[in-house]
């Protein structure tokens, strides 16, 4: 399947069935070292993406994700609107007037997405936030188009690596965010943002293959 208007939205689609099932999750793990409403906050916003999204045609990739970060940044509170959003925005920019997207500008876009989020979050590796499974992600990503993968492929191995880094994030101490309020506390618990930053990517190997 080509990453189009239509596998993409698909893609998103998923993502909010996904993380519909995963709510209480999200949530639970949030409780443990947040606000105990991540699951809640990503449920409302998805939906609002997919209520967007159903009620418009797009021309483009750019837009569509346009639309959709919009519609994240002003529905959930707290850091995930903005985190996410801003990764929607950002790898529909990096997209901006591709009639068709290969894979290494599939990617490329990604990264960009990235880079907006440790922008915005001024996250580092080790900080127990998204960006734990996002930067391995994107490089296990590249690694797989460098190699001679497709886009089915390089998904999956970002899903991959995005689950081992999610899974890395339990033992380490929170330096960002509500969870360093913890300190030493915050150790032992999954990072609920790496939880769902892989469920993305899961989504995204589901449906852009």
């Amino acid at each position: 399947m080509a990453v189009d208007v239509a596998s993409v939205s698909a893609w998103l689609t998923a993502y909010a069935e996904t993380i519909a099932d995963h709510a209480a999750e999200l949530t639970q793990l949030d409780a443990a070292i947040g606000d105990a409403d991540h699951g809640t906050n990503m449920n409302r916003g998805m939906a609002a993406v997919v209520a967007a999204l159903d009620k418009e045609e797009f021309a483009s990739v750019d837009a569509l994700l346009k639309k959709a970060g919009m519609t994240l940044v002003s529905t959930i509170g707290g850091a995930s609107g903005p985190l996410y959003g801003t990764f929607l925005l950002r790898t529909g920019t990096a997209l901006a007037d591709m009639a068709e997207i290969s894979g290494a500008q599939f990617g490329a876009a990604l990264r960009a997405g990235v880079e907006g989020i440790v922008a915005r979050g001024k996250a580092e590796l080790g900080d127990k936030t998204m960006y734990d499974a996002w930067a391995p992600a994107v490089d296990a990503y590249d690694a797989a188009i460098d190699s001679g993968g497709d886009v089915t492929a390089a998904l999956q191995a970002a899903a991959e690596a995005a689950a081992r880094g999610r899974d890395e994030t339990t033992p380490m101490v929170a330096r960002k965010g509500r969870a360093s309020y913890l300190g030493e506390r915050s150790a032992g618990h999954q990072d609920p943002g790496a939880t769902s930053t892989t469920l993305l990517l899961e989504s995204a190997a589901a449906t852009l293959s």
